[in-house]
């Protein structure tokens, strides 16, 4: 295990500068509805991709308050951040009011939209099978585990203490609530039951594959926390550059061929293969990016926003491609 390189932690804030003042650039991102509008385009993407019409409104809206309700959680009960130090925790303790009468507003919506939606879907989920019931429980569980092992009692158990697996875990959950939840969803509300089909899960693997590798990378911001603490993450284990060349360029090798070679395999068209390249450039050109210090909106903007840039290049290939 190497000290961290100071010189790769030259100053660059100018992007956080720029923001820091911007009331609802903290609002959107530190609150985390950059995170909701993320997990709608890929819901819609990966739709699209399967060949699916688009769900009904209301899946979209619930899926959009619960993961705003889901990231903000983890901010609210958190006690153990330096506010002094660190951006967020310190927007969180001086709107600590603000963020729980939105919190309080987005659970009545929540439930109000739920119970409207079950009218829709309601029928359908009685008649569920063993399988689907799996399903839908399946990435809430894990998700919901996530923050259960973190607490005190549990913490030896944390993800976090397993650093190669945890991006890859969250890459999962995303994947599943953006890529299968959607198909799963559209059977009830269509009245027919869960097809599991071979594109379904290469868009899995890849989405949670495109997210992990996401993770990695946030990781970067806490690399000089997480080394003082000795977690073991790829950043802490390996430093920063080799973890850029030896983990990310690889895998990010890996998914642009798996998906051209798949591509070419179902005749897709030039455009539509060009536009599904775009998020892969960007991946290689982020990872460069993060040799030098970053602020925390370049990670919240720009990392987490290759999320939203996937789902945006995909739907547009699906429909105009």
């Amino acid at each position: 295990m190497h000290p961290p390189n100071k010189s790769i932690f030259a100053p660059g804030a100018k992007l956080e500068k720029m923001l820091f003042n911007s009331r609802w650039v903290k609002f959107i991102f530190f609150g985390n509805y950059f995170y909701g509008l993320c997990a709608v385009a890929l819901a819609i993407e990966a739709t699209l991709q399967q060949n699916y019409k688009l769900n009904h409104p209301l899946f979209y809206v619930l899926l959009f308050i619960a993961t705003v309700l889901y990231y903000t959680r983890a901010y609210i009960s958190d006690s153990t951040t330096d506010i002094t130090s660190n951006v967020r925790a310190k927007w969180y303790s001086q709107n600590k009011t603000m963020v729980i009468t939105t919190q309080v507003v987005l659970v009545k919506a929540f439930i109000i939209c739920g119970i409207v939606y079950l009218q829709i879907v309601g029928q359908g989920l009685l008649n569920s099978t063993p399988i689907e019931w799996f399903l839908y429980l399946i990435f809430p569980v894990v998700a919901l585990a996530y923050y259960i092992f973190e607490s005190k009692a549990l913490s030896r158990y944390s993800l976090r203490n397993v650093g190669w697996l945890k991006p890859f875990v969250i890459g999962l959950i995303w994947a599943g609530l953006a890529t299968v939840y959607p198909i799963l969803v559209k059977g009830l509300e269509d009245g027919h039951h869960f097809e599991p089909t071979q594109r379904l899960v290469l868009l899995t693997l890849k989405n949670t594959m495109y997210v992990g590798l996401l993770c990695i990378m946030f990781d970067f911001k806490d690399y000089r926390i997480d080394y003082q603490q000795k977690l073991n993450t790829f950043i802490v284990r390996l430093g920063l550059r080799k973890t850029v060349f030896t983990i990310l360029f690889p895998l990010i090798l890996l998914g642009l061929t798996t998906f051209i070679i798949y591509a070419l395999s179902q005749d897709f068209s030039f455009g539509k293969i060009l536009l599904n390249t775009i998020p892969f450039v960007a991946l290689v050109m982020v990872a460069l990016s993060l040799l030098r210090r970053k602020s925390i909106f370049y990670y919240l903007i720009i990392v987490d926003g290759l999320m939203l840039l996937k789902g945006i290049c995909g739907t547009i290939a699906m429909l105009y491609f």
